[in-house]
């Protein structure tokens, strides 16, 4: 293992050494292309500064024609300039000498002012006069041209001596820069030259540095083949060792297990038995015949009785399974059940009463409401038959030659049928009330209810405006009603009507005073009759 791990180690560093190298090399690999770019930019410069000064050179030879032409010019126009400064001259001579004459002239003219000159002569110093100013004008303007020209050549002369300068001094500039660029170029050789050889010295060290990789990674190689097969031996060593020790494990386990099982035994058959182990596998062990088992109740007995049998294991753990089938088919066996049992068949014995006792009261109960609906029946029955005869009375006399009648929608179950009342008002074949008009069924109405009042009295009845859509004819009637039932009970109707005041023993009228507070009036018109 030391010798693997020294081997590992050692190719480890080798491979570190390879990578240092291998950065190396990159590094000075990108120096050396850095340094070739930095030499032919600095070519590429020279090249450029070298057209540039042949096109300075080549500006310089035309500037230099361009300034000897301007002198030439220059001097010519010199000499022409003085030409015509000449010519200004002597035109200024003869334009002076003109005005001499001129001013003779009209001095002349002066003196003789009586006499007249000649027409031609008069015309010829017109003339002579216009001709002079004539060659003035010329000889001003082409003063003036010359002049205009000098300048401007003199300009030029000098803006081309400026170029001049400026050209010569962009050379020596350029000049300048070229030696450095020459200085330049040659510390770019001298840099190539030392990249080459680096390159060299690179190239050199890479190669026993991949000499010294390759040994290295055939060692590793080895060393790693040699570490695979100490792995693998160590691991069959693991694992027969982790086979005895889960043997051994697994026999301590079974070992404990079944001396924890013996203990078990032992302190269950003292606990429940009260027997000693000793005793009891002396006298209850597999040496000694198993007795056989007793006879289930309702099974019949057999004829011959069973011997006891040698134990069997087999044999005997089936009986055991069977028995504590049996056993679990039995249930827990509850210490209470009779007391349970006792008080369960007291409170049967109690329901049972009161059922009983509720079935009589049930019985008692649906006997009374059968009396009650049979006296109600025949209450109904005859209140309903008294209240039809009345009704179809009192309707005949309200509705003169008219009938009416009531009816019992279900006649066979009297306790729950309804009642239908047909009205026939004289002149009319309709029974149906929805088709009689607003007084006809008010009338209607006040008959069924006269017809209840004949047929069952009352003391006392309170009536509110039942005649207010009666016309004067059915009110005469209804009050000849009120006075017959006036003659058992007392009415109290609340009314408008006059006449149905006019027959009453006394009002009670509700008026308002001036202050807003209501006040009852009354005013007894006749003696109260006694009921």
């Amino acid at each position: 293992q030391a010798a693997v791990d020294e081997a590992t180690e050692a190719a480890s560093q080798a491979t570190h050494r390879g990578e240092q190298v291998r950065f190396a090399l990159a590094a000075a690999q990108q120096k050396a292309e850095e340094a070739l770019h930095r030499v032919e930019a600095a070519l590429e410069q020279l090249h450029d500064s070298d057209a540039r000064h042949a096109a300075v050179a080549e500006r310089l030879g035309q500037l230099g024609s361009q300034v000897r032409s301007a002198h030439s010019e220059a001097e010519r126009l010199r000499r022409s300039v003085e030409t015509a400064e000449q010519a200004v001259e002597t035109d200024q001579l003869a334009l002076a000498e003109l005005q001499a004459r001129l001013e003779a002239a009209q001095a002349q003219t002066g003196e003789d002012a009586d006499d007249e000159p000649s027409t031609a002569e008069r015309d010829r110093l017109d003339a002579e006069s216009s001709a002079a100013r004539a060659a003035e004008t010329e000889v001003r303007l082409a003063l003036r041209t010359g002049e205009e020209r000098a300048r401007a050549l003199v300009a030029r002369a000098e803006s081309l001596e400026r170029s001049v300068r400026d050209e010569r001094q962009a050379r020596e500039r350029a000049a300048a820069r070229r030696e450095r660029r020459a200085r330049e170029a040659e510390v770019a050789k001298a840099v190539g030259t030392a990249t080459a050889y680096v390159l060299e010295l690179l190239e050199v060290s890479l190669a026993e540095a991949a000499v010294q990789r390759d040994h290295a990674e055939a060692a590793r190689t080895q060393r790693e083949i040699d570490l695979t097969g100490v792995r693998d031996r160590a691991r069959q060593l693991d694992e027969e060792l982790r086979t005895l020790t889960d043997s051994v494990h697994r026999d301590e386990v079974a070992r404990t297990q079944q001396r924890l099982r013996v203990e078990a035994l032992q302190a269950k058959a003292v606990e429940e038995l009260g027997i000693d182990p000793d005793v009891l596998l002396e006298e209850y062990g597999p040496h000694q015949l198993v007795p056989p088992s007793v006879a289930v109740p309702g099974e019949p007995e057999p004829q011959v009785p069973p011997e006891p049998t040698p134990y069997v294991r087999e044999q005997q753990e089936k009986r055991l399974r069977k028995a504590e089938r049996a056993l679990s088919l039995l249930g827990k066996v509850n210490p209470l059940a009779l007391e349970e049992y006792a008080a369960l068949e007291e409170r049967h014995k109690f329901l049972t009463e009161q059922l009983a006792d509720l079935g009589r009261s049930r019985t008692d109960l649906l006997d009374i409401v059968k009396e009650v609906d049979e006296r109600v029946e025949q209450v109904f029955t005859a209140a309903y038959h008294d209240t039809a005869e009345q009704f179809e009375r009192i309707f005949a006399r309200l509705f003169p030659g008219g009938e009416g009648r009531l009816v019992l929608t279900d006649p066979d179950d009297m306790l729950a049928t309804g009642i239908e009342v047909e009205a026939r008002p004289p002149g009319k074949k309709v029974k149906r009330l929805s088709l009689l008009s607003g007084g006809e069924r008010s009338l209607t109405a006040v008959a069924l209810l006269v017809a209840i009042f004949k047929a069952r009295p009352s003391p006392f009845y309170v009536m509110d405006e039942v005649e207010a859509a009666l016309d004067d004819t059915n009110l005469g009637r209804l009050i000849v009603i009120m006075e017959e039932l006036r003659e058992s009970s007392q009415l109290i109707v609340i009314t408008h009507q006059k006449r149905t005041m006019e027959v009453a023993d006394a009002l009670y009228g509700v008026t308002m005073r001036g202050d807003g507070v209501t006040t009852v009036v009354s005013q007894r018109l006749r003696e109260a009759r006694s009921a």
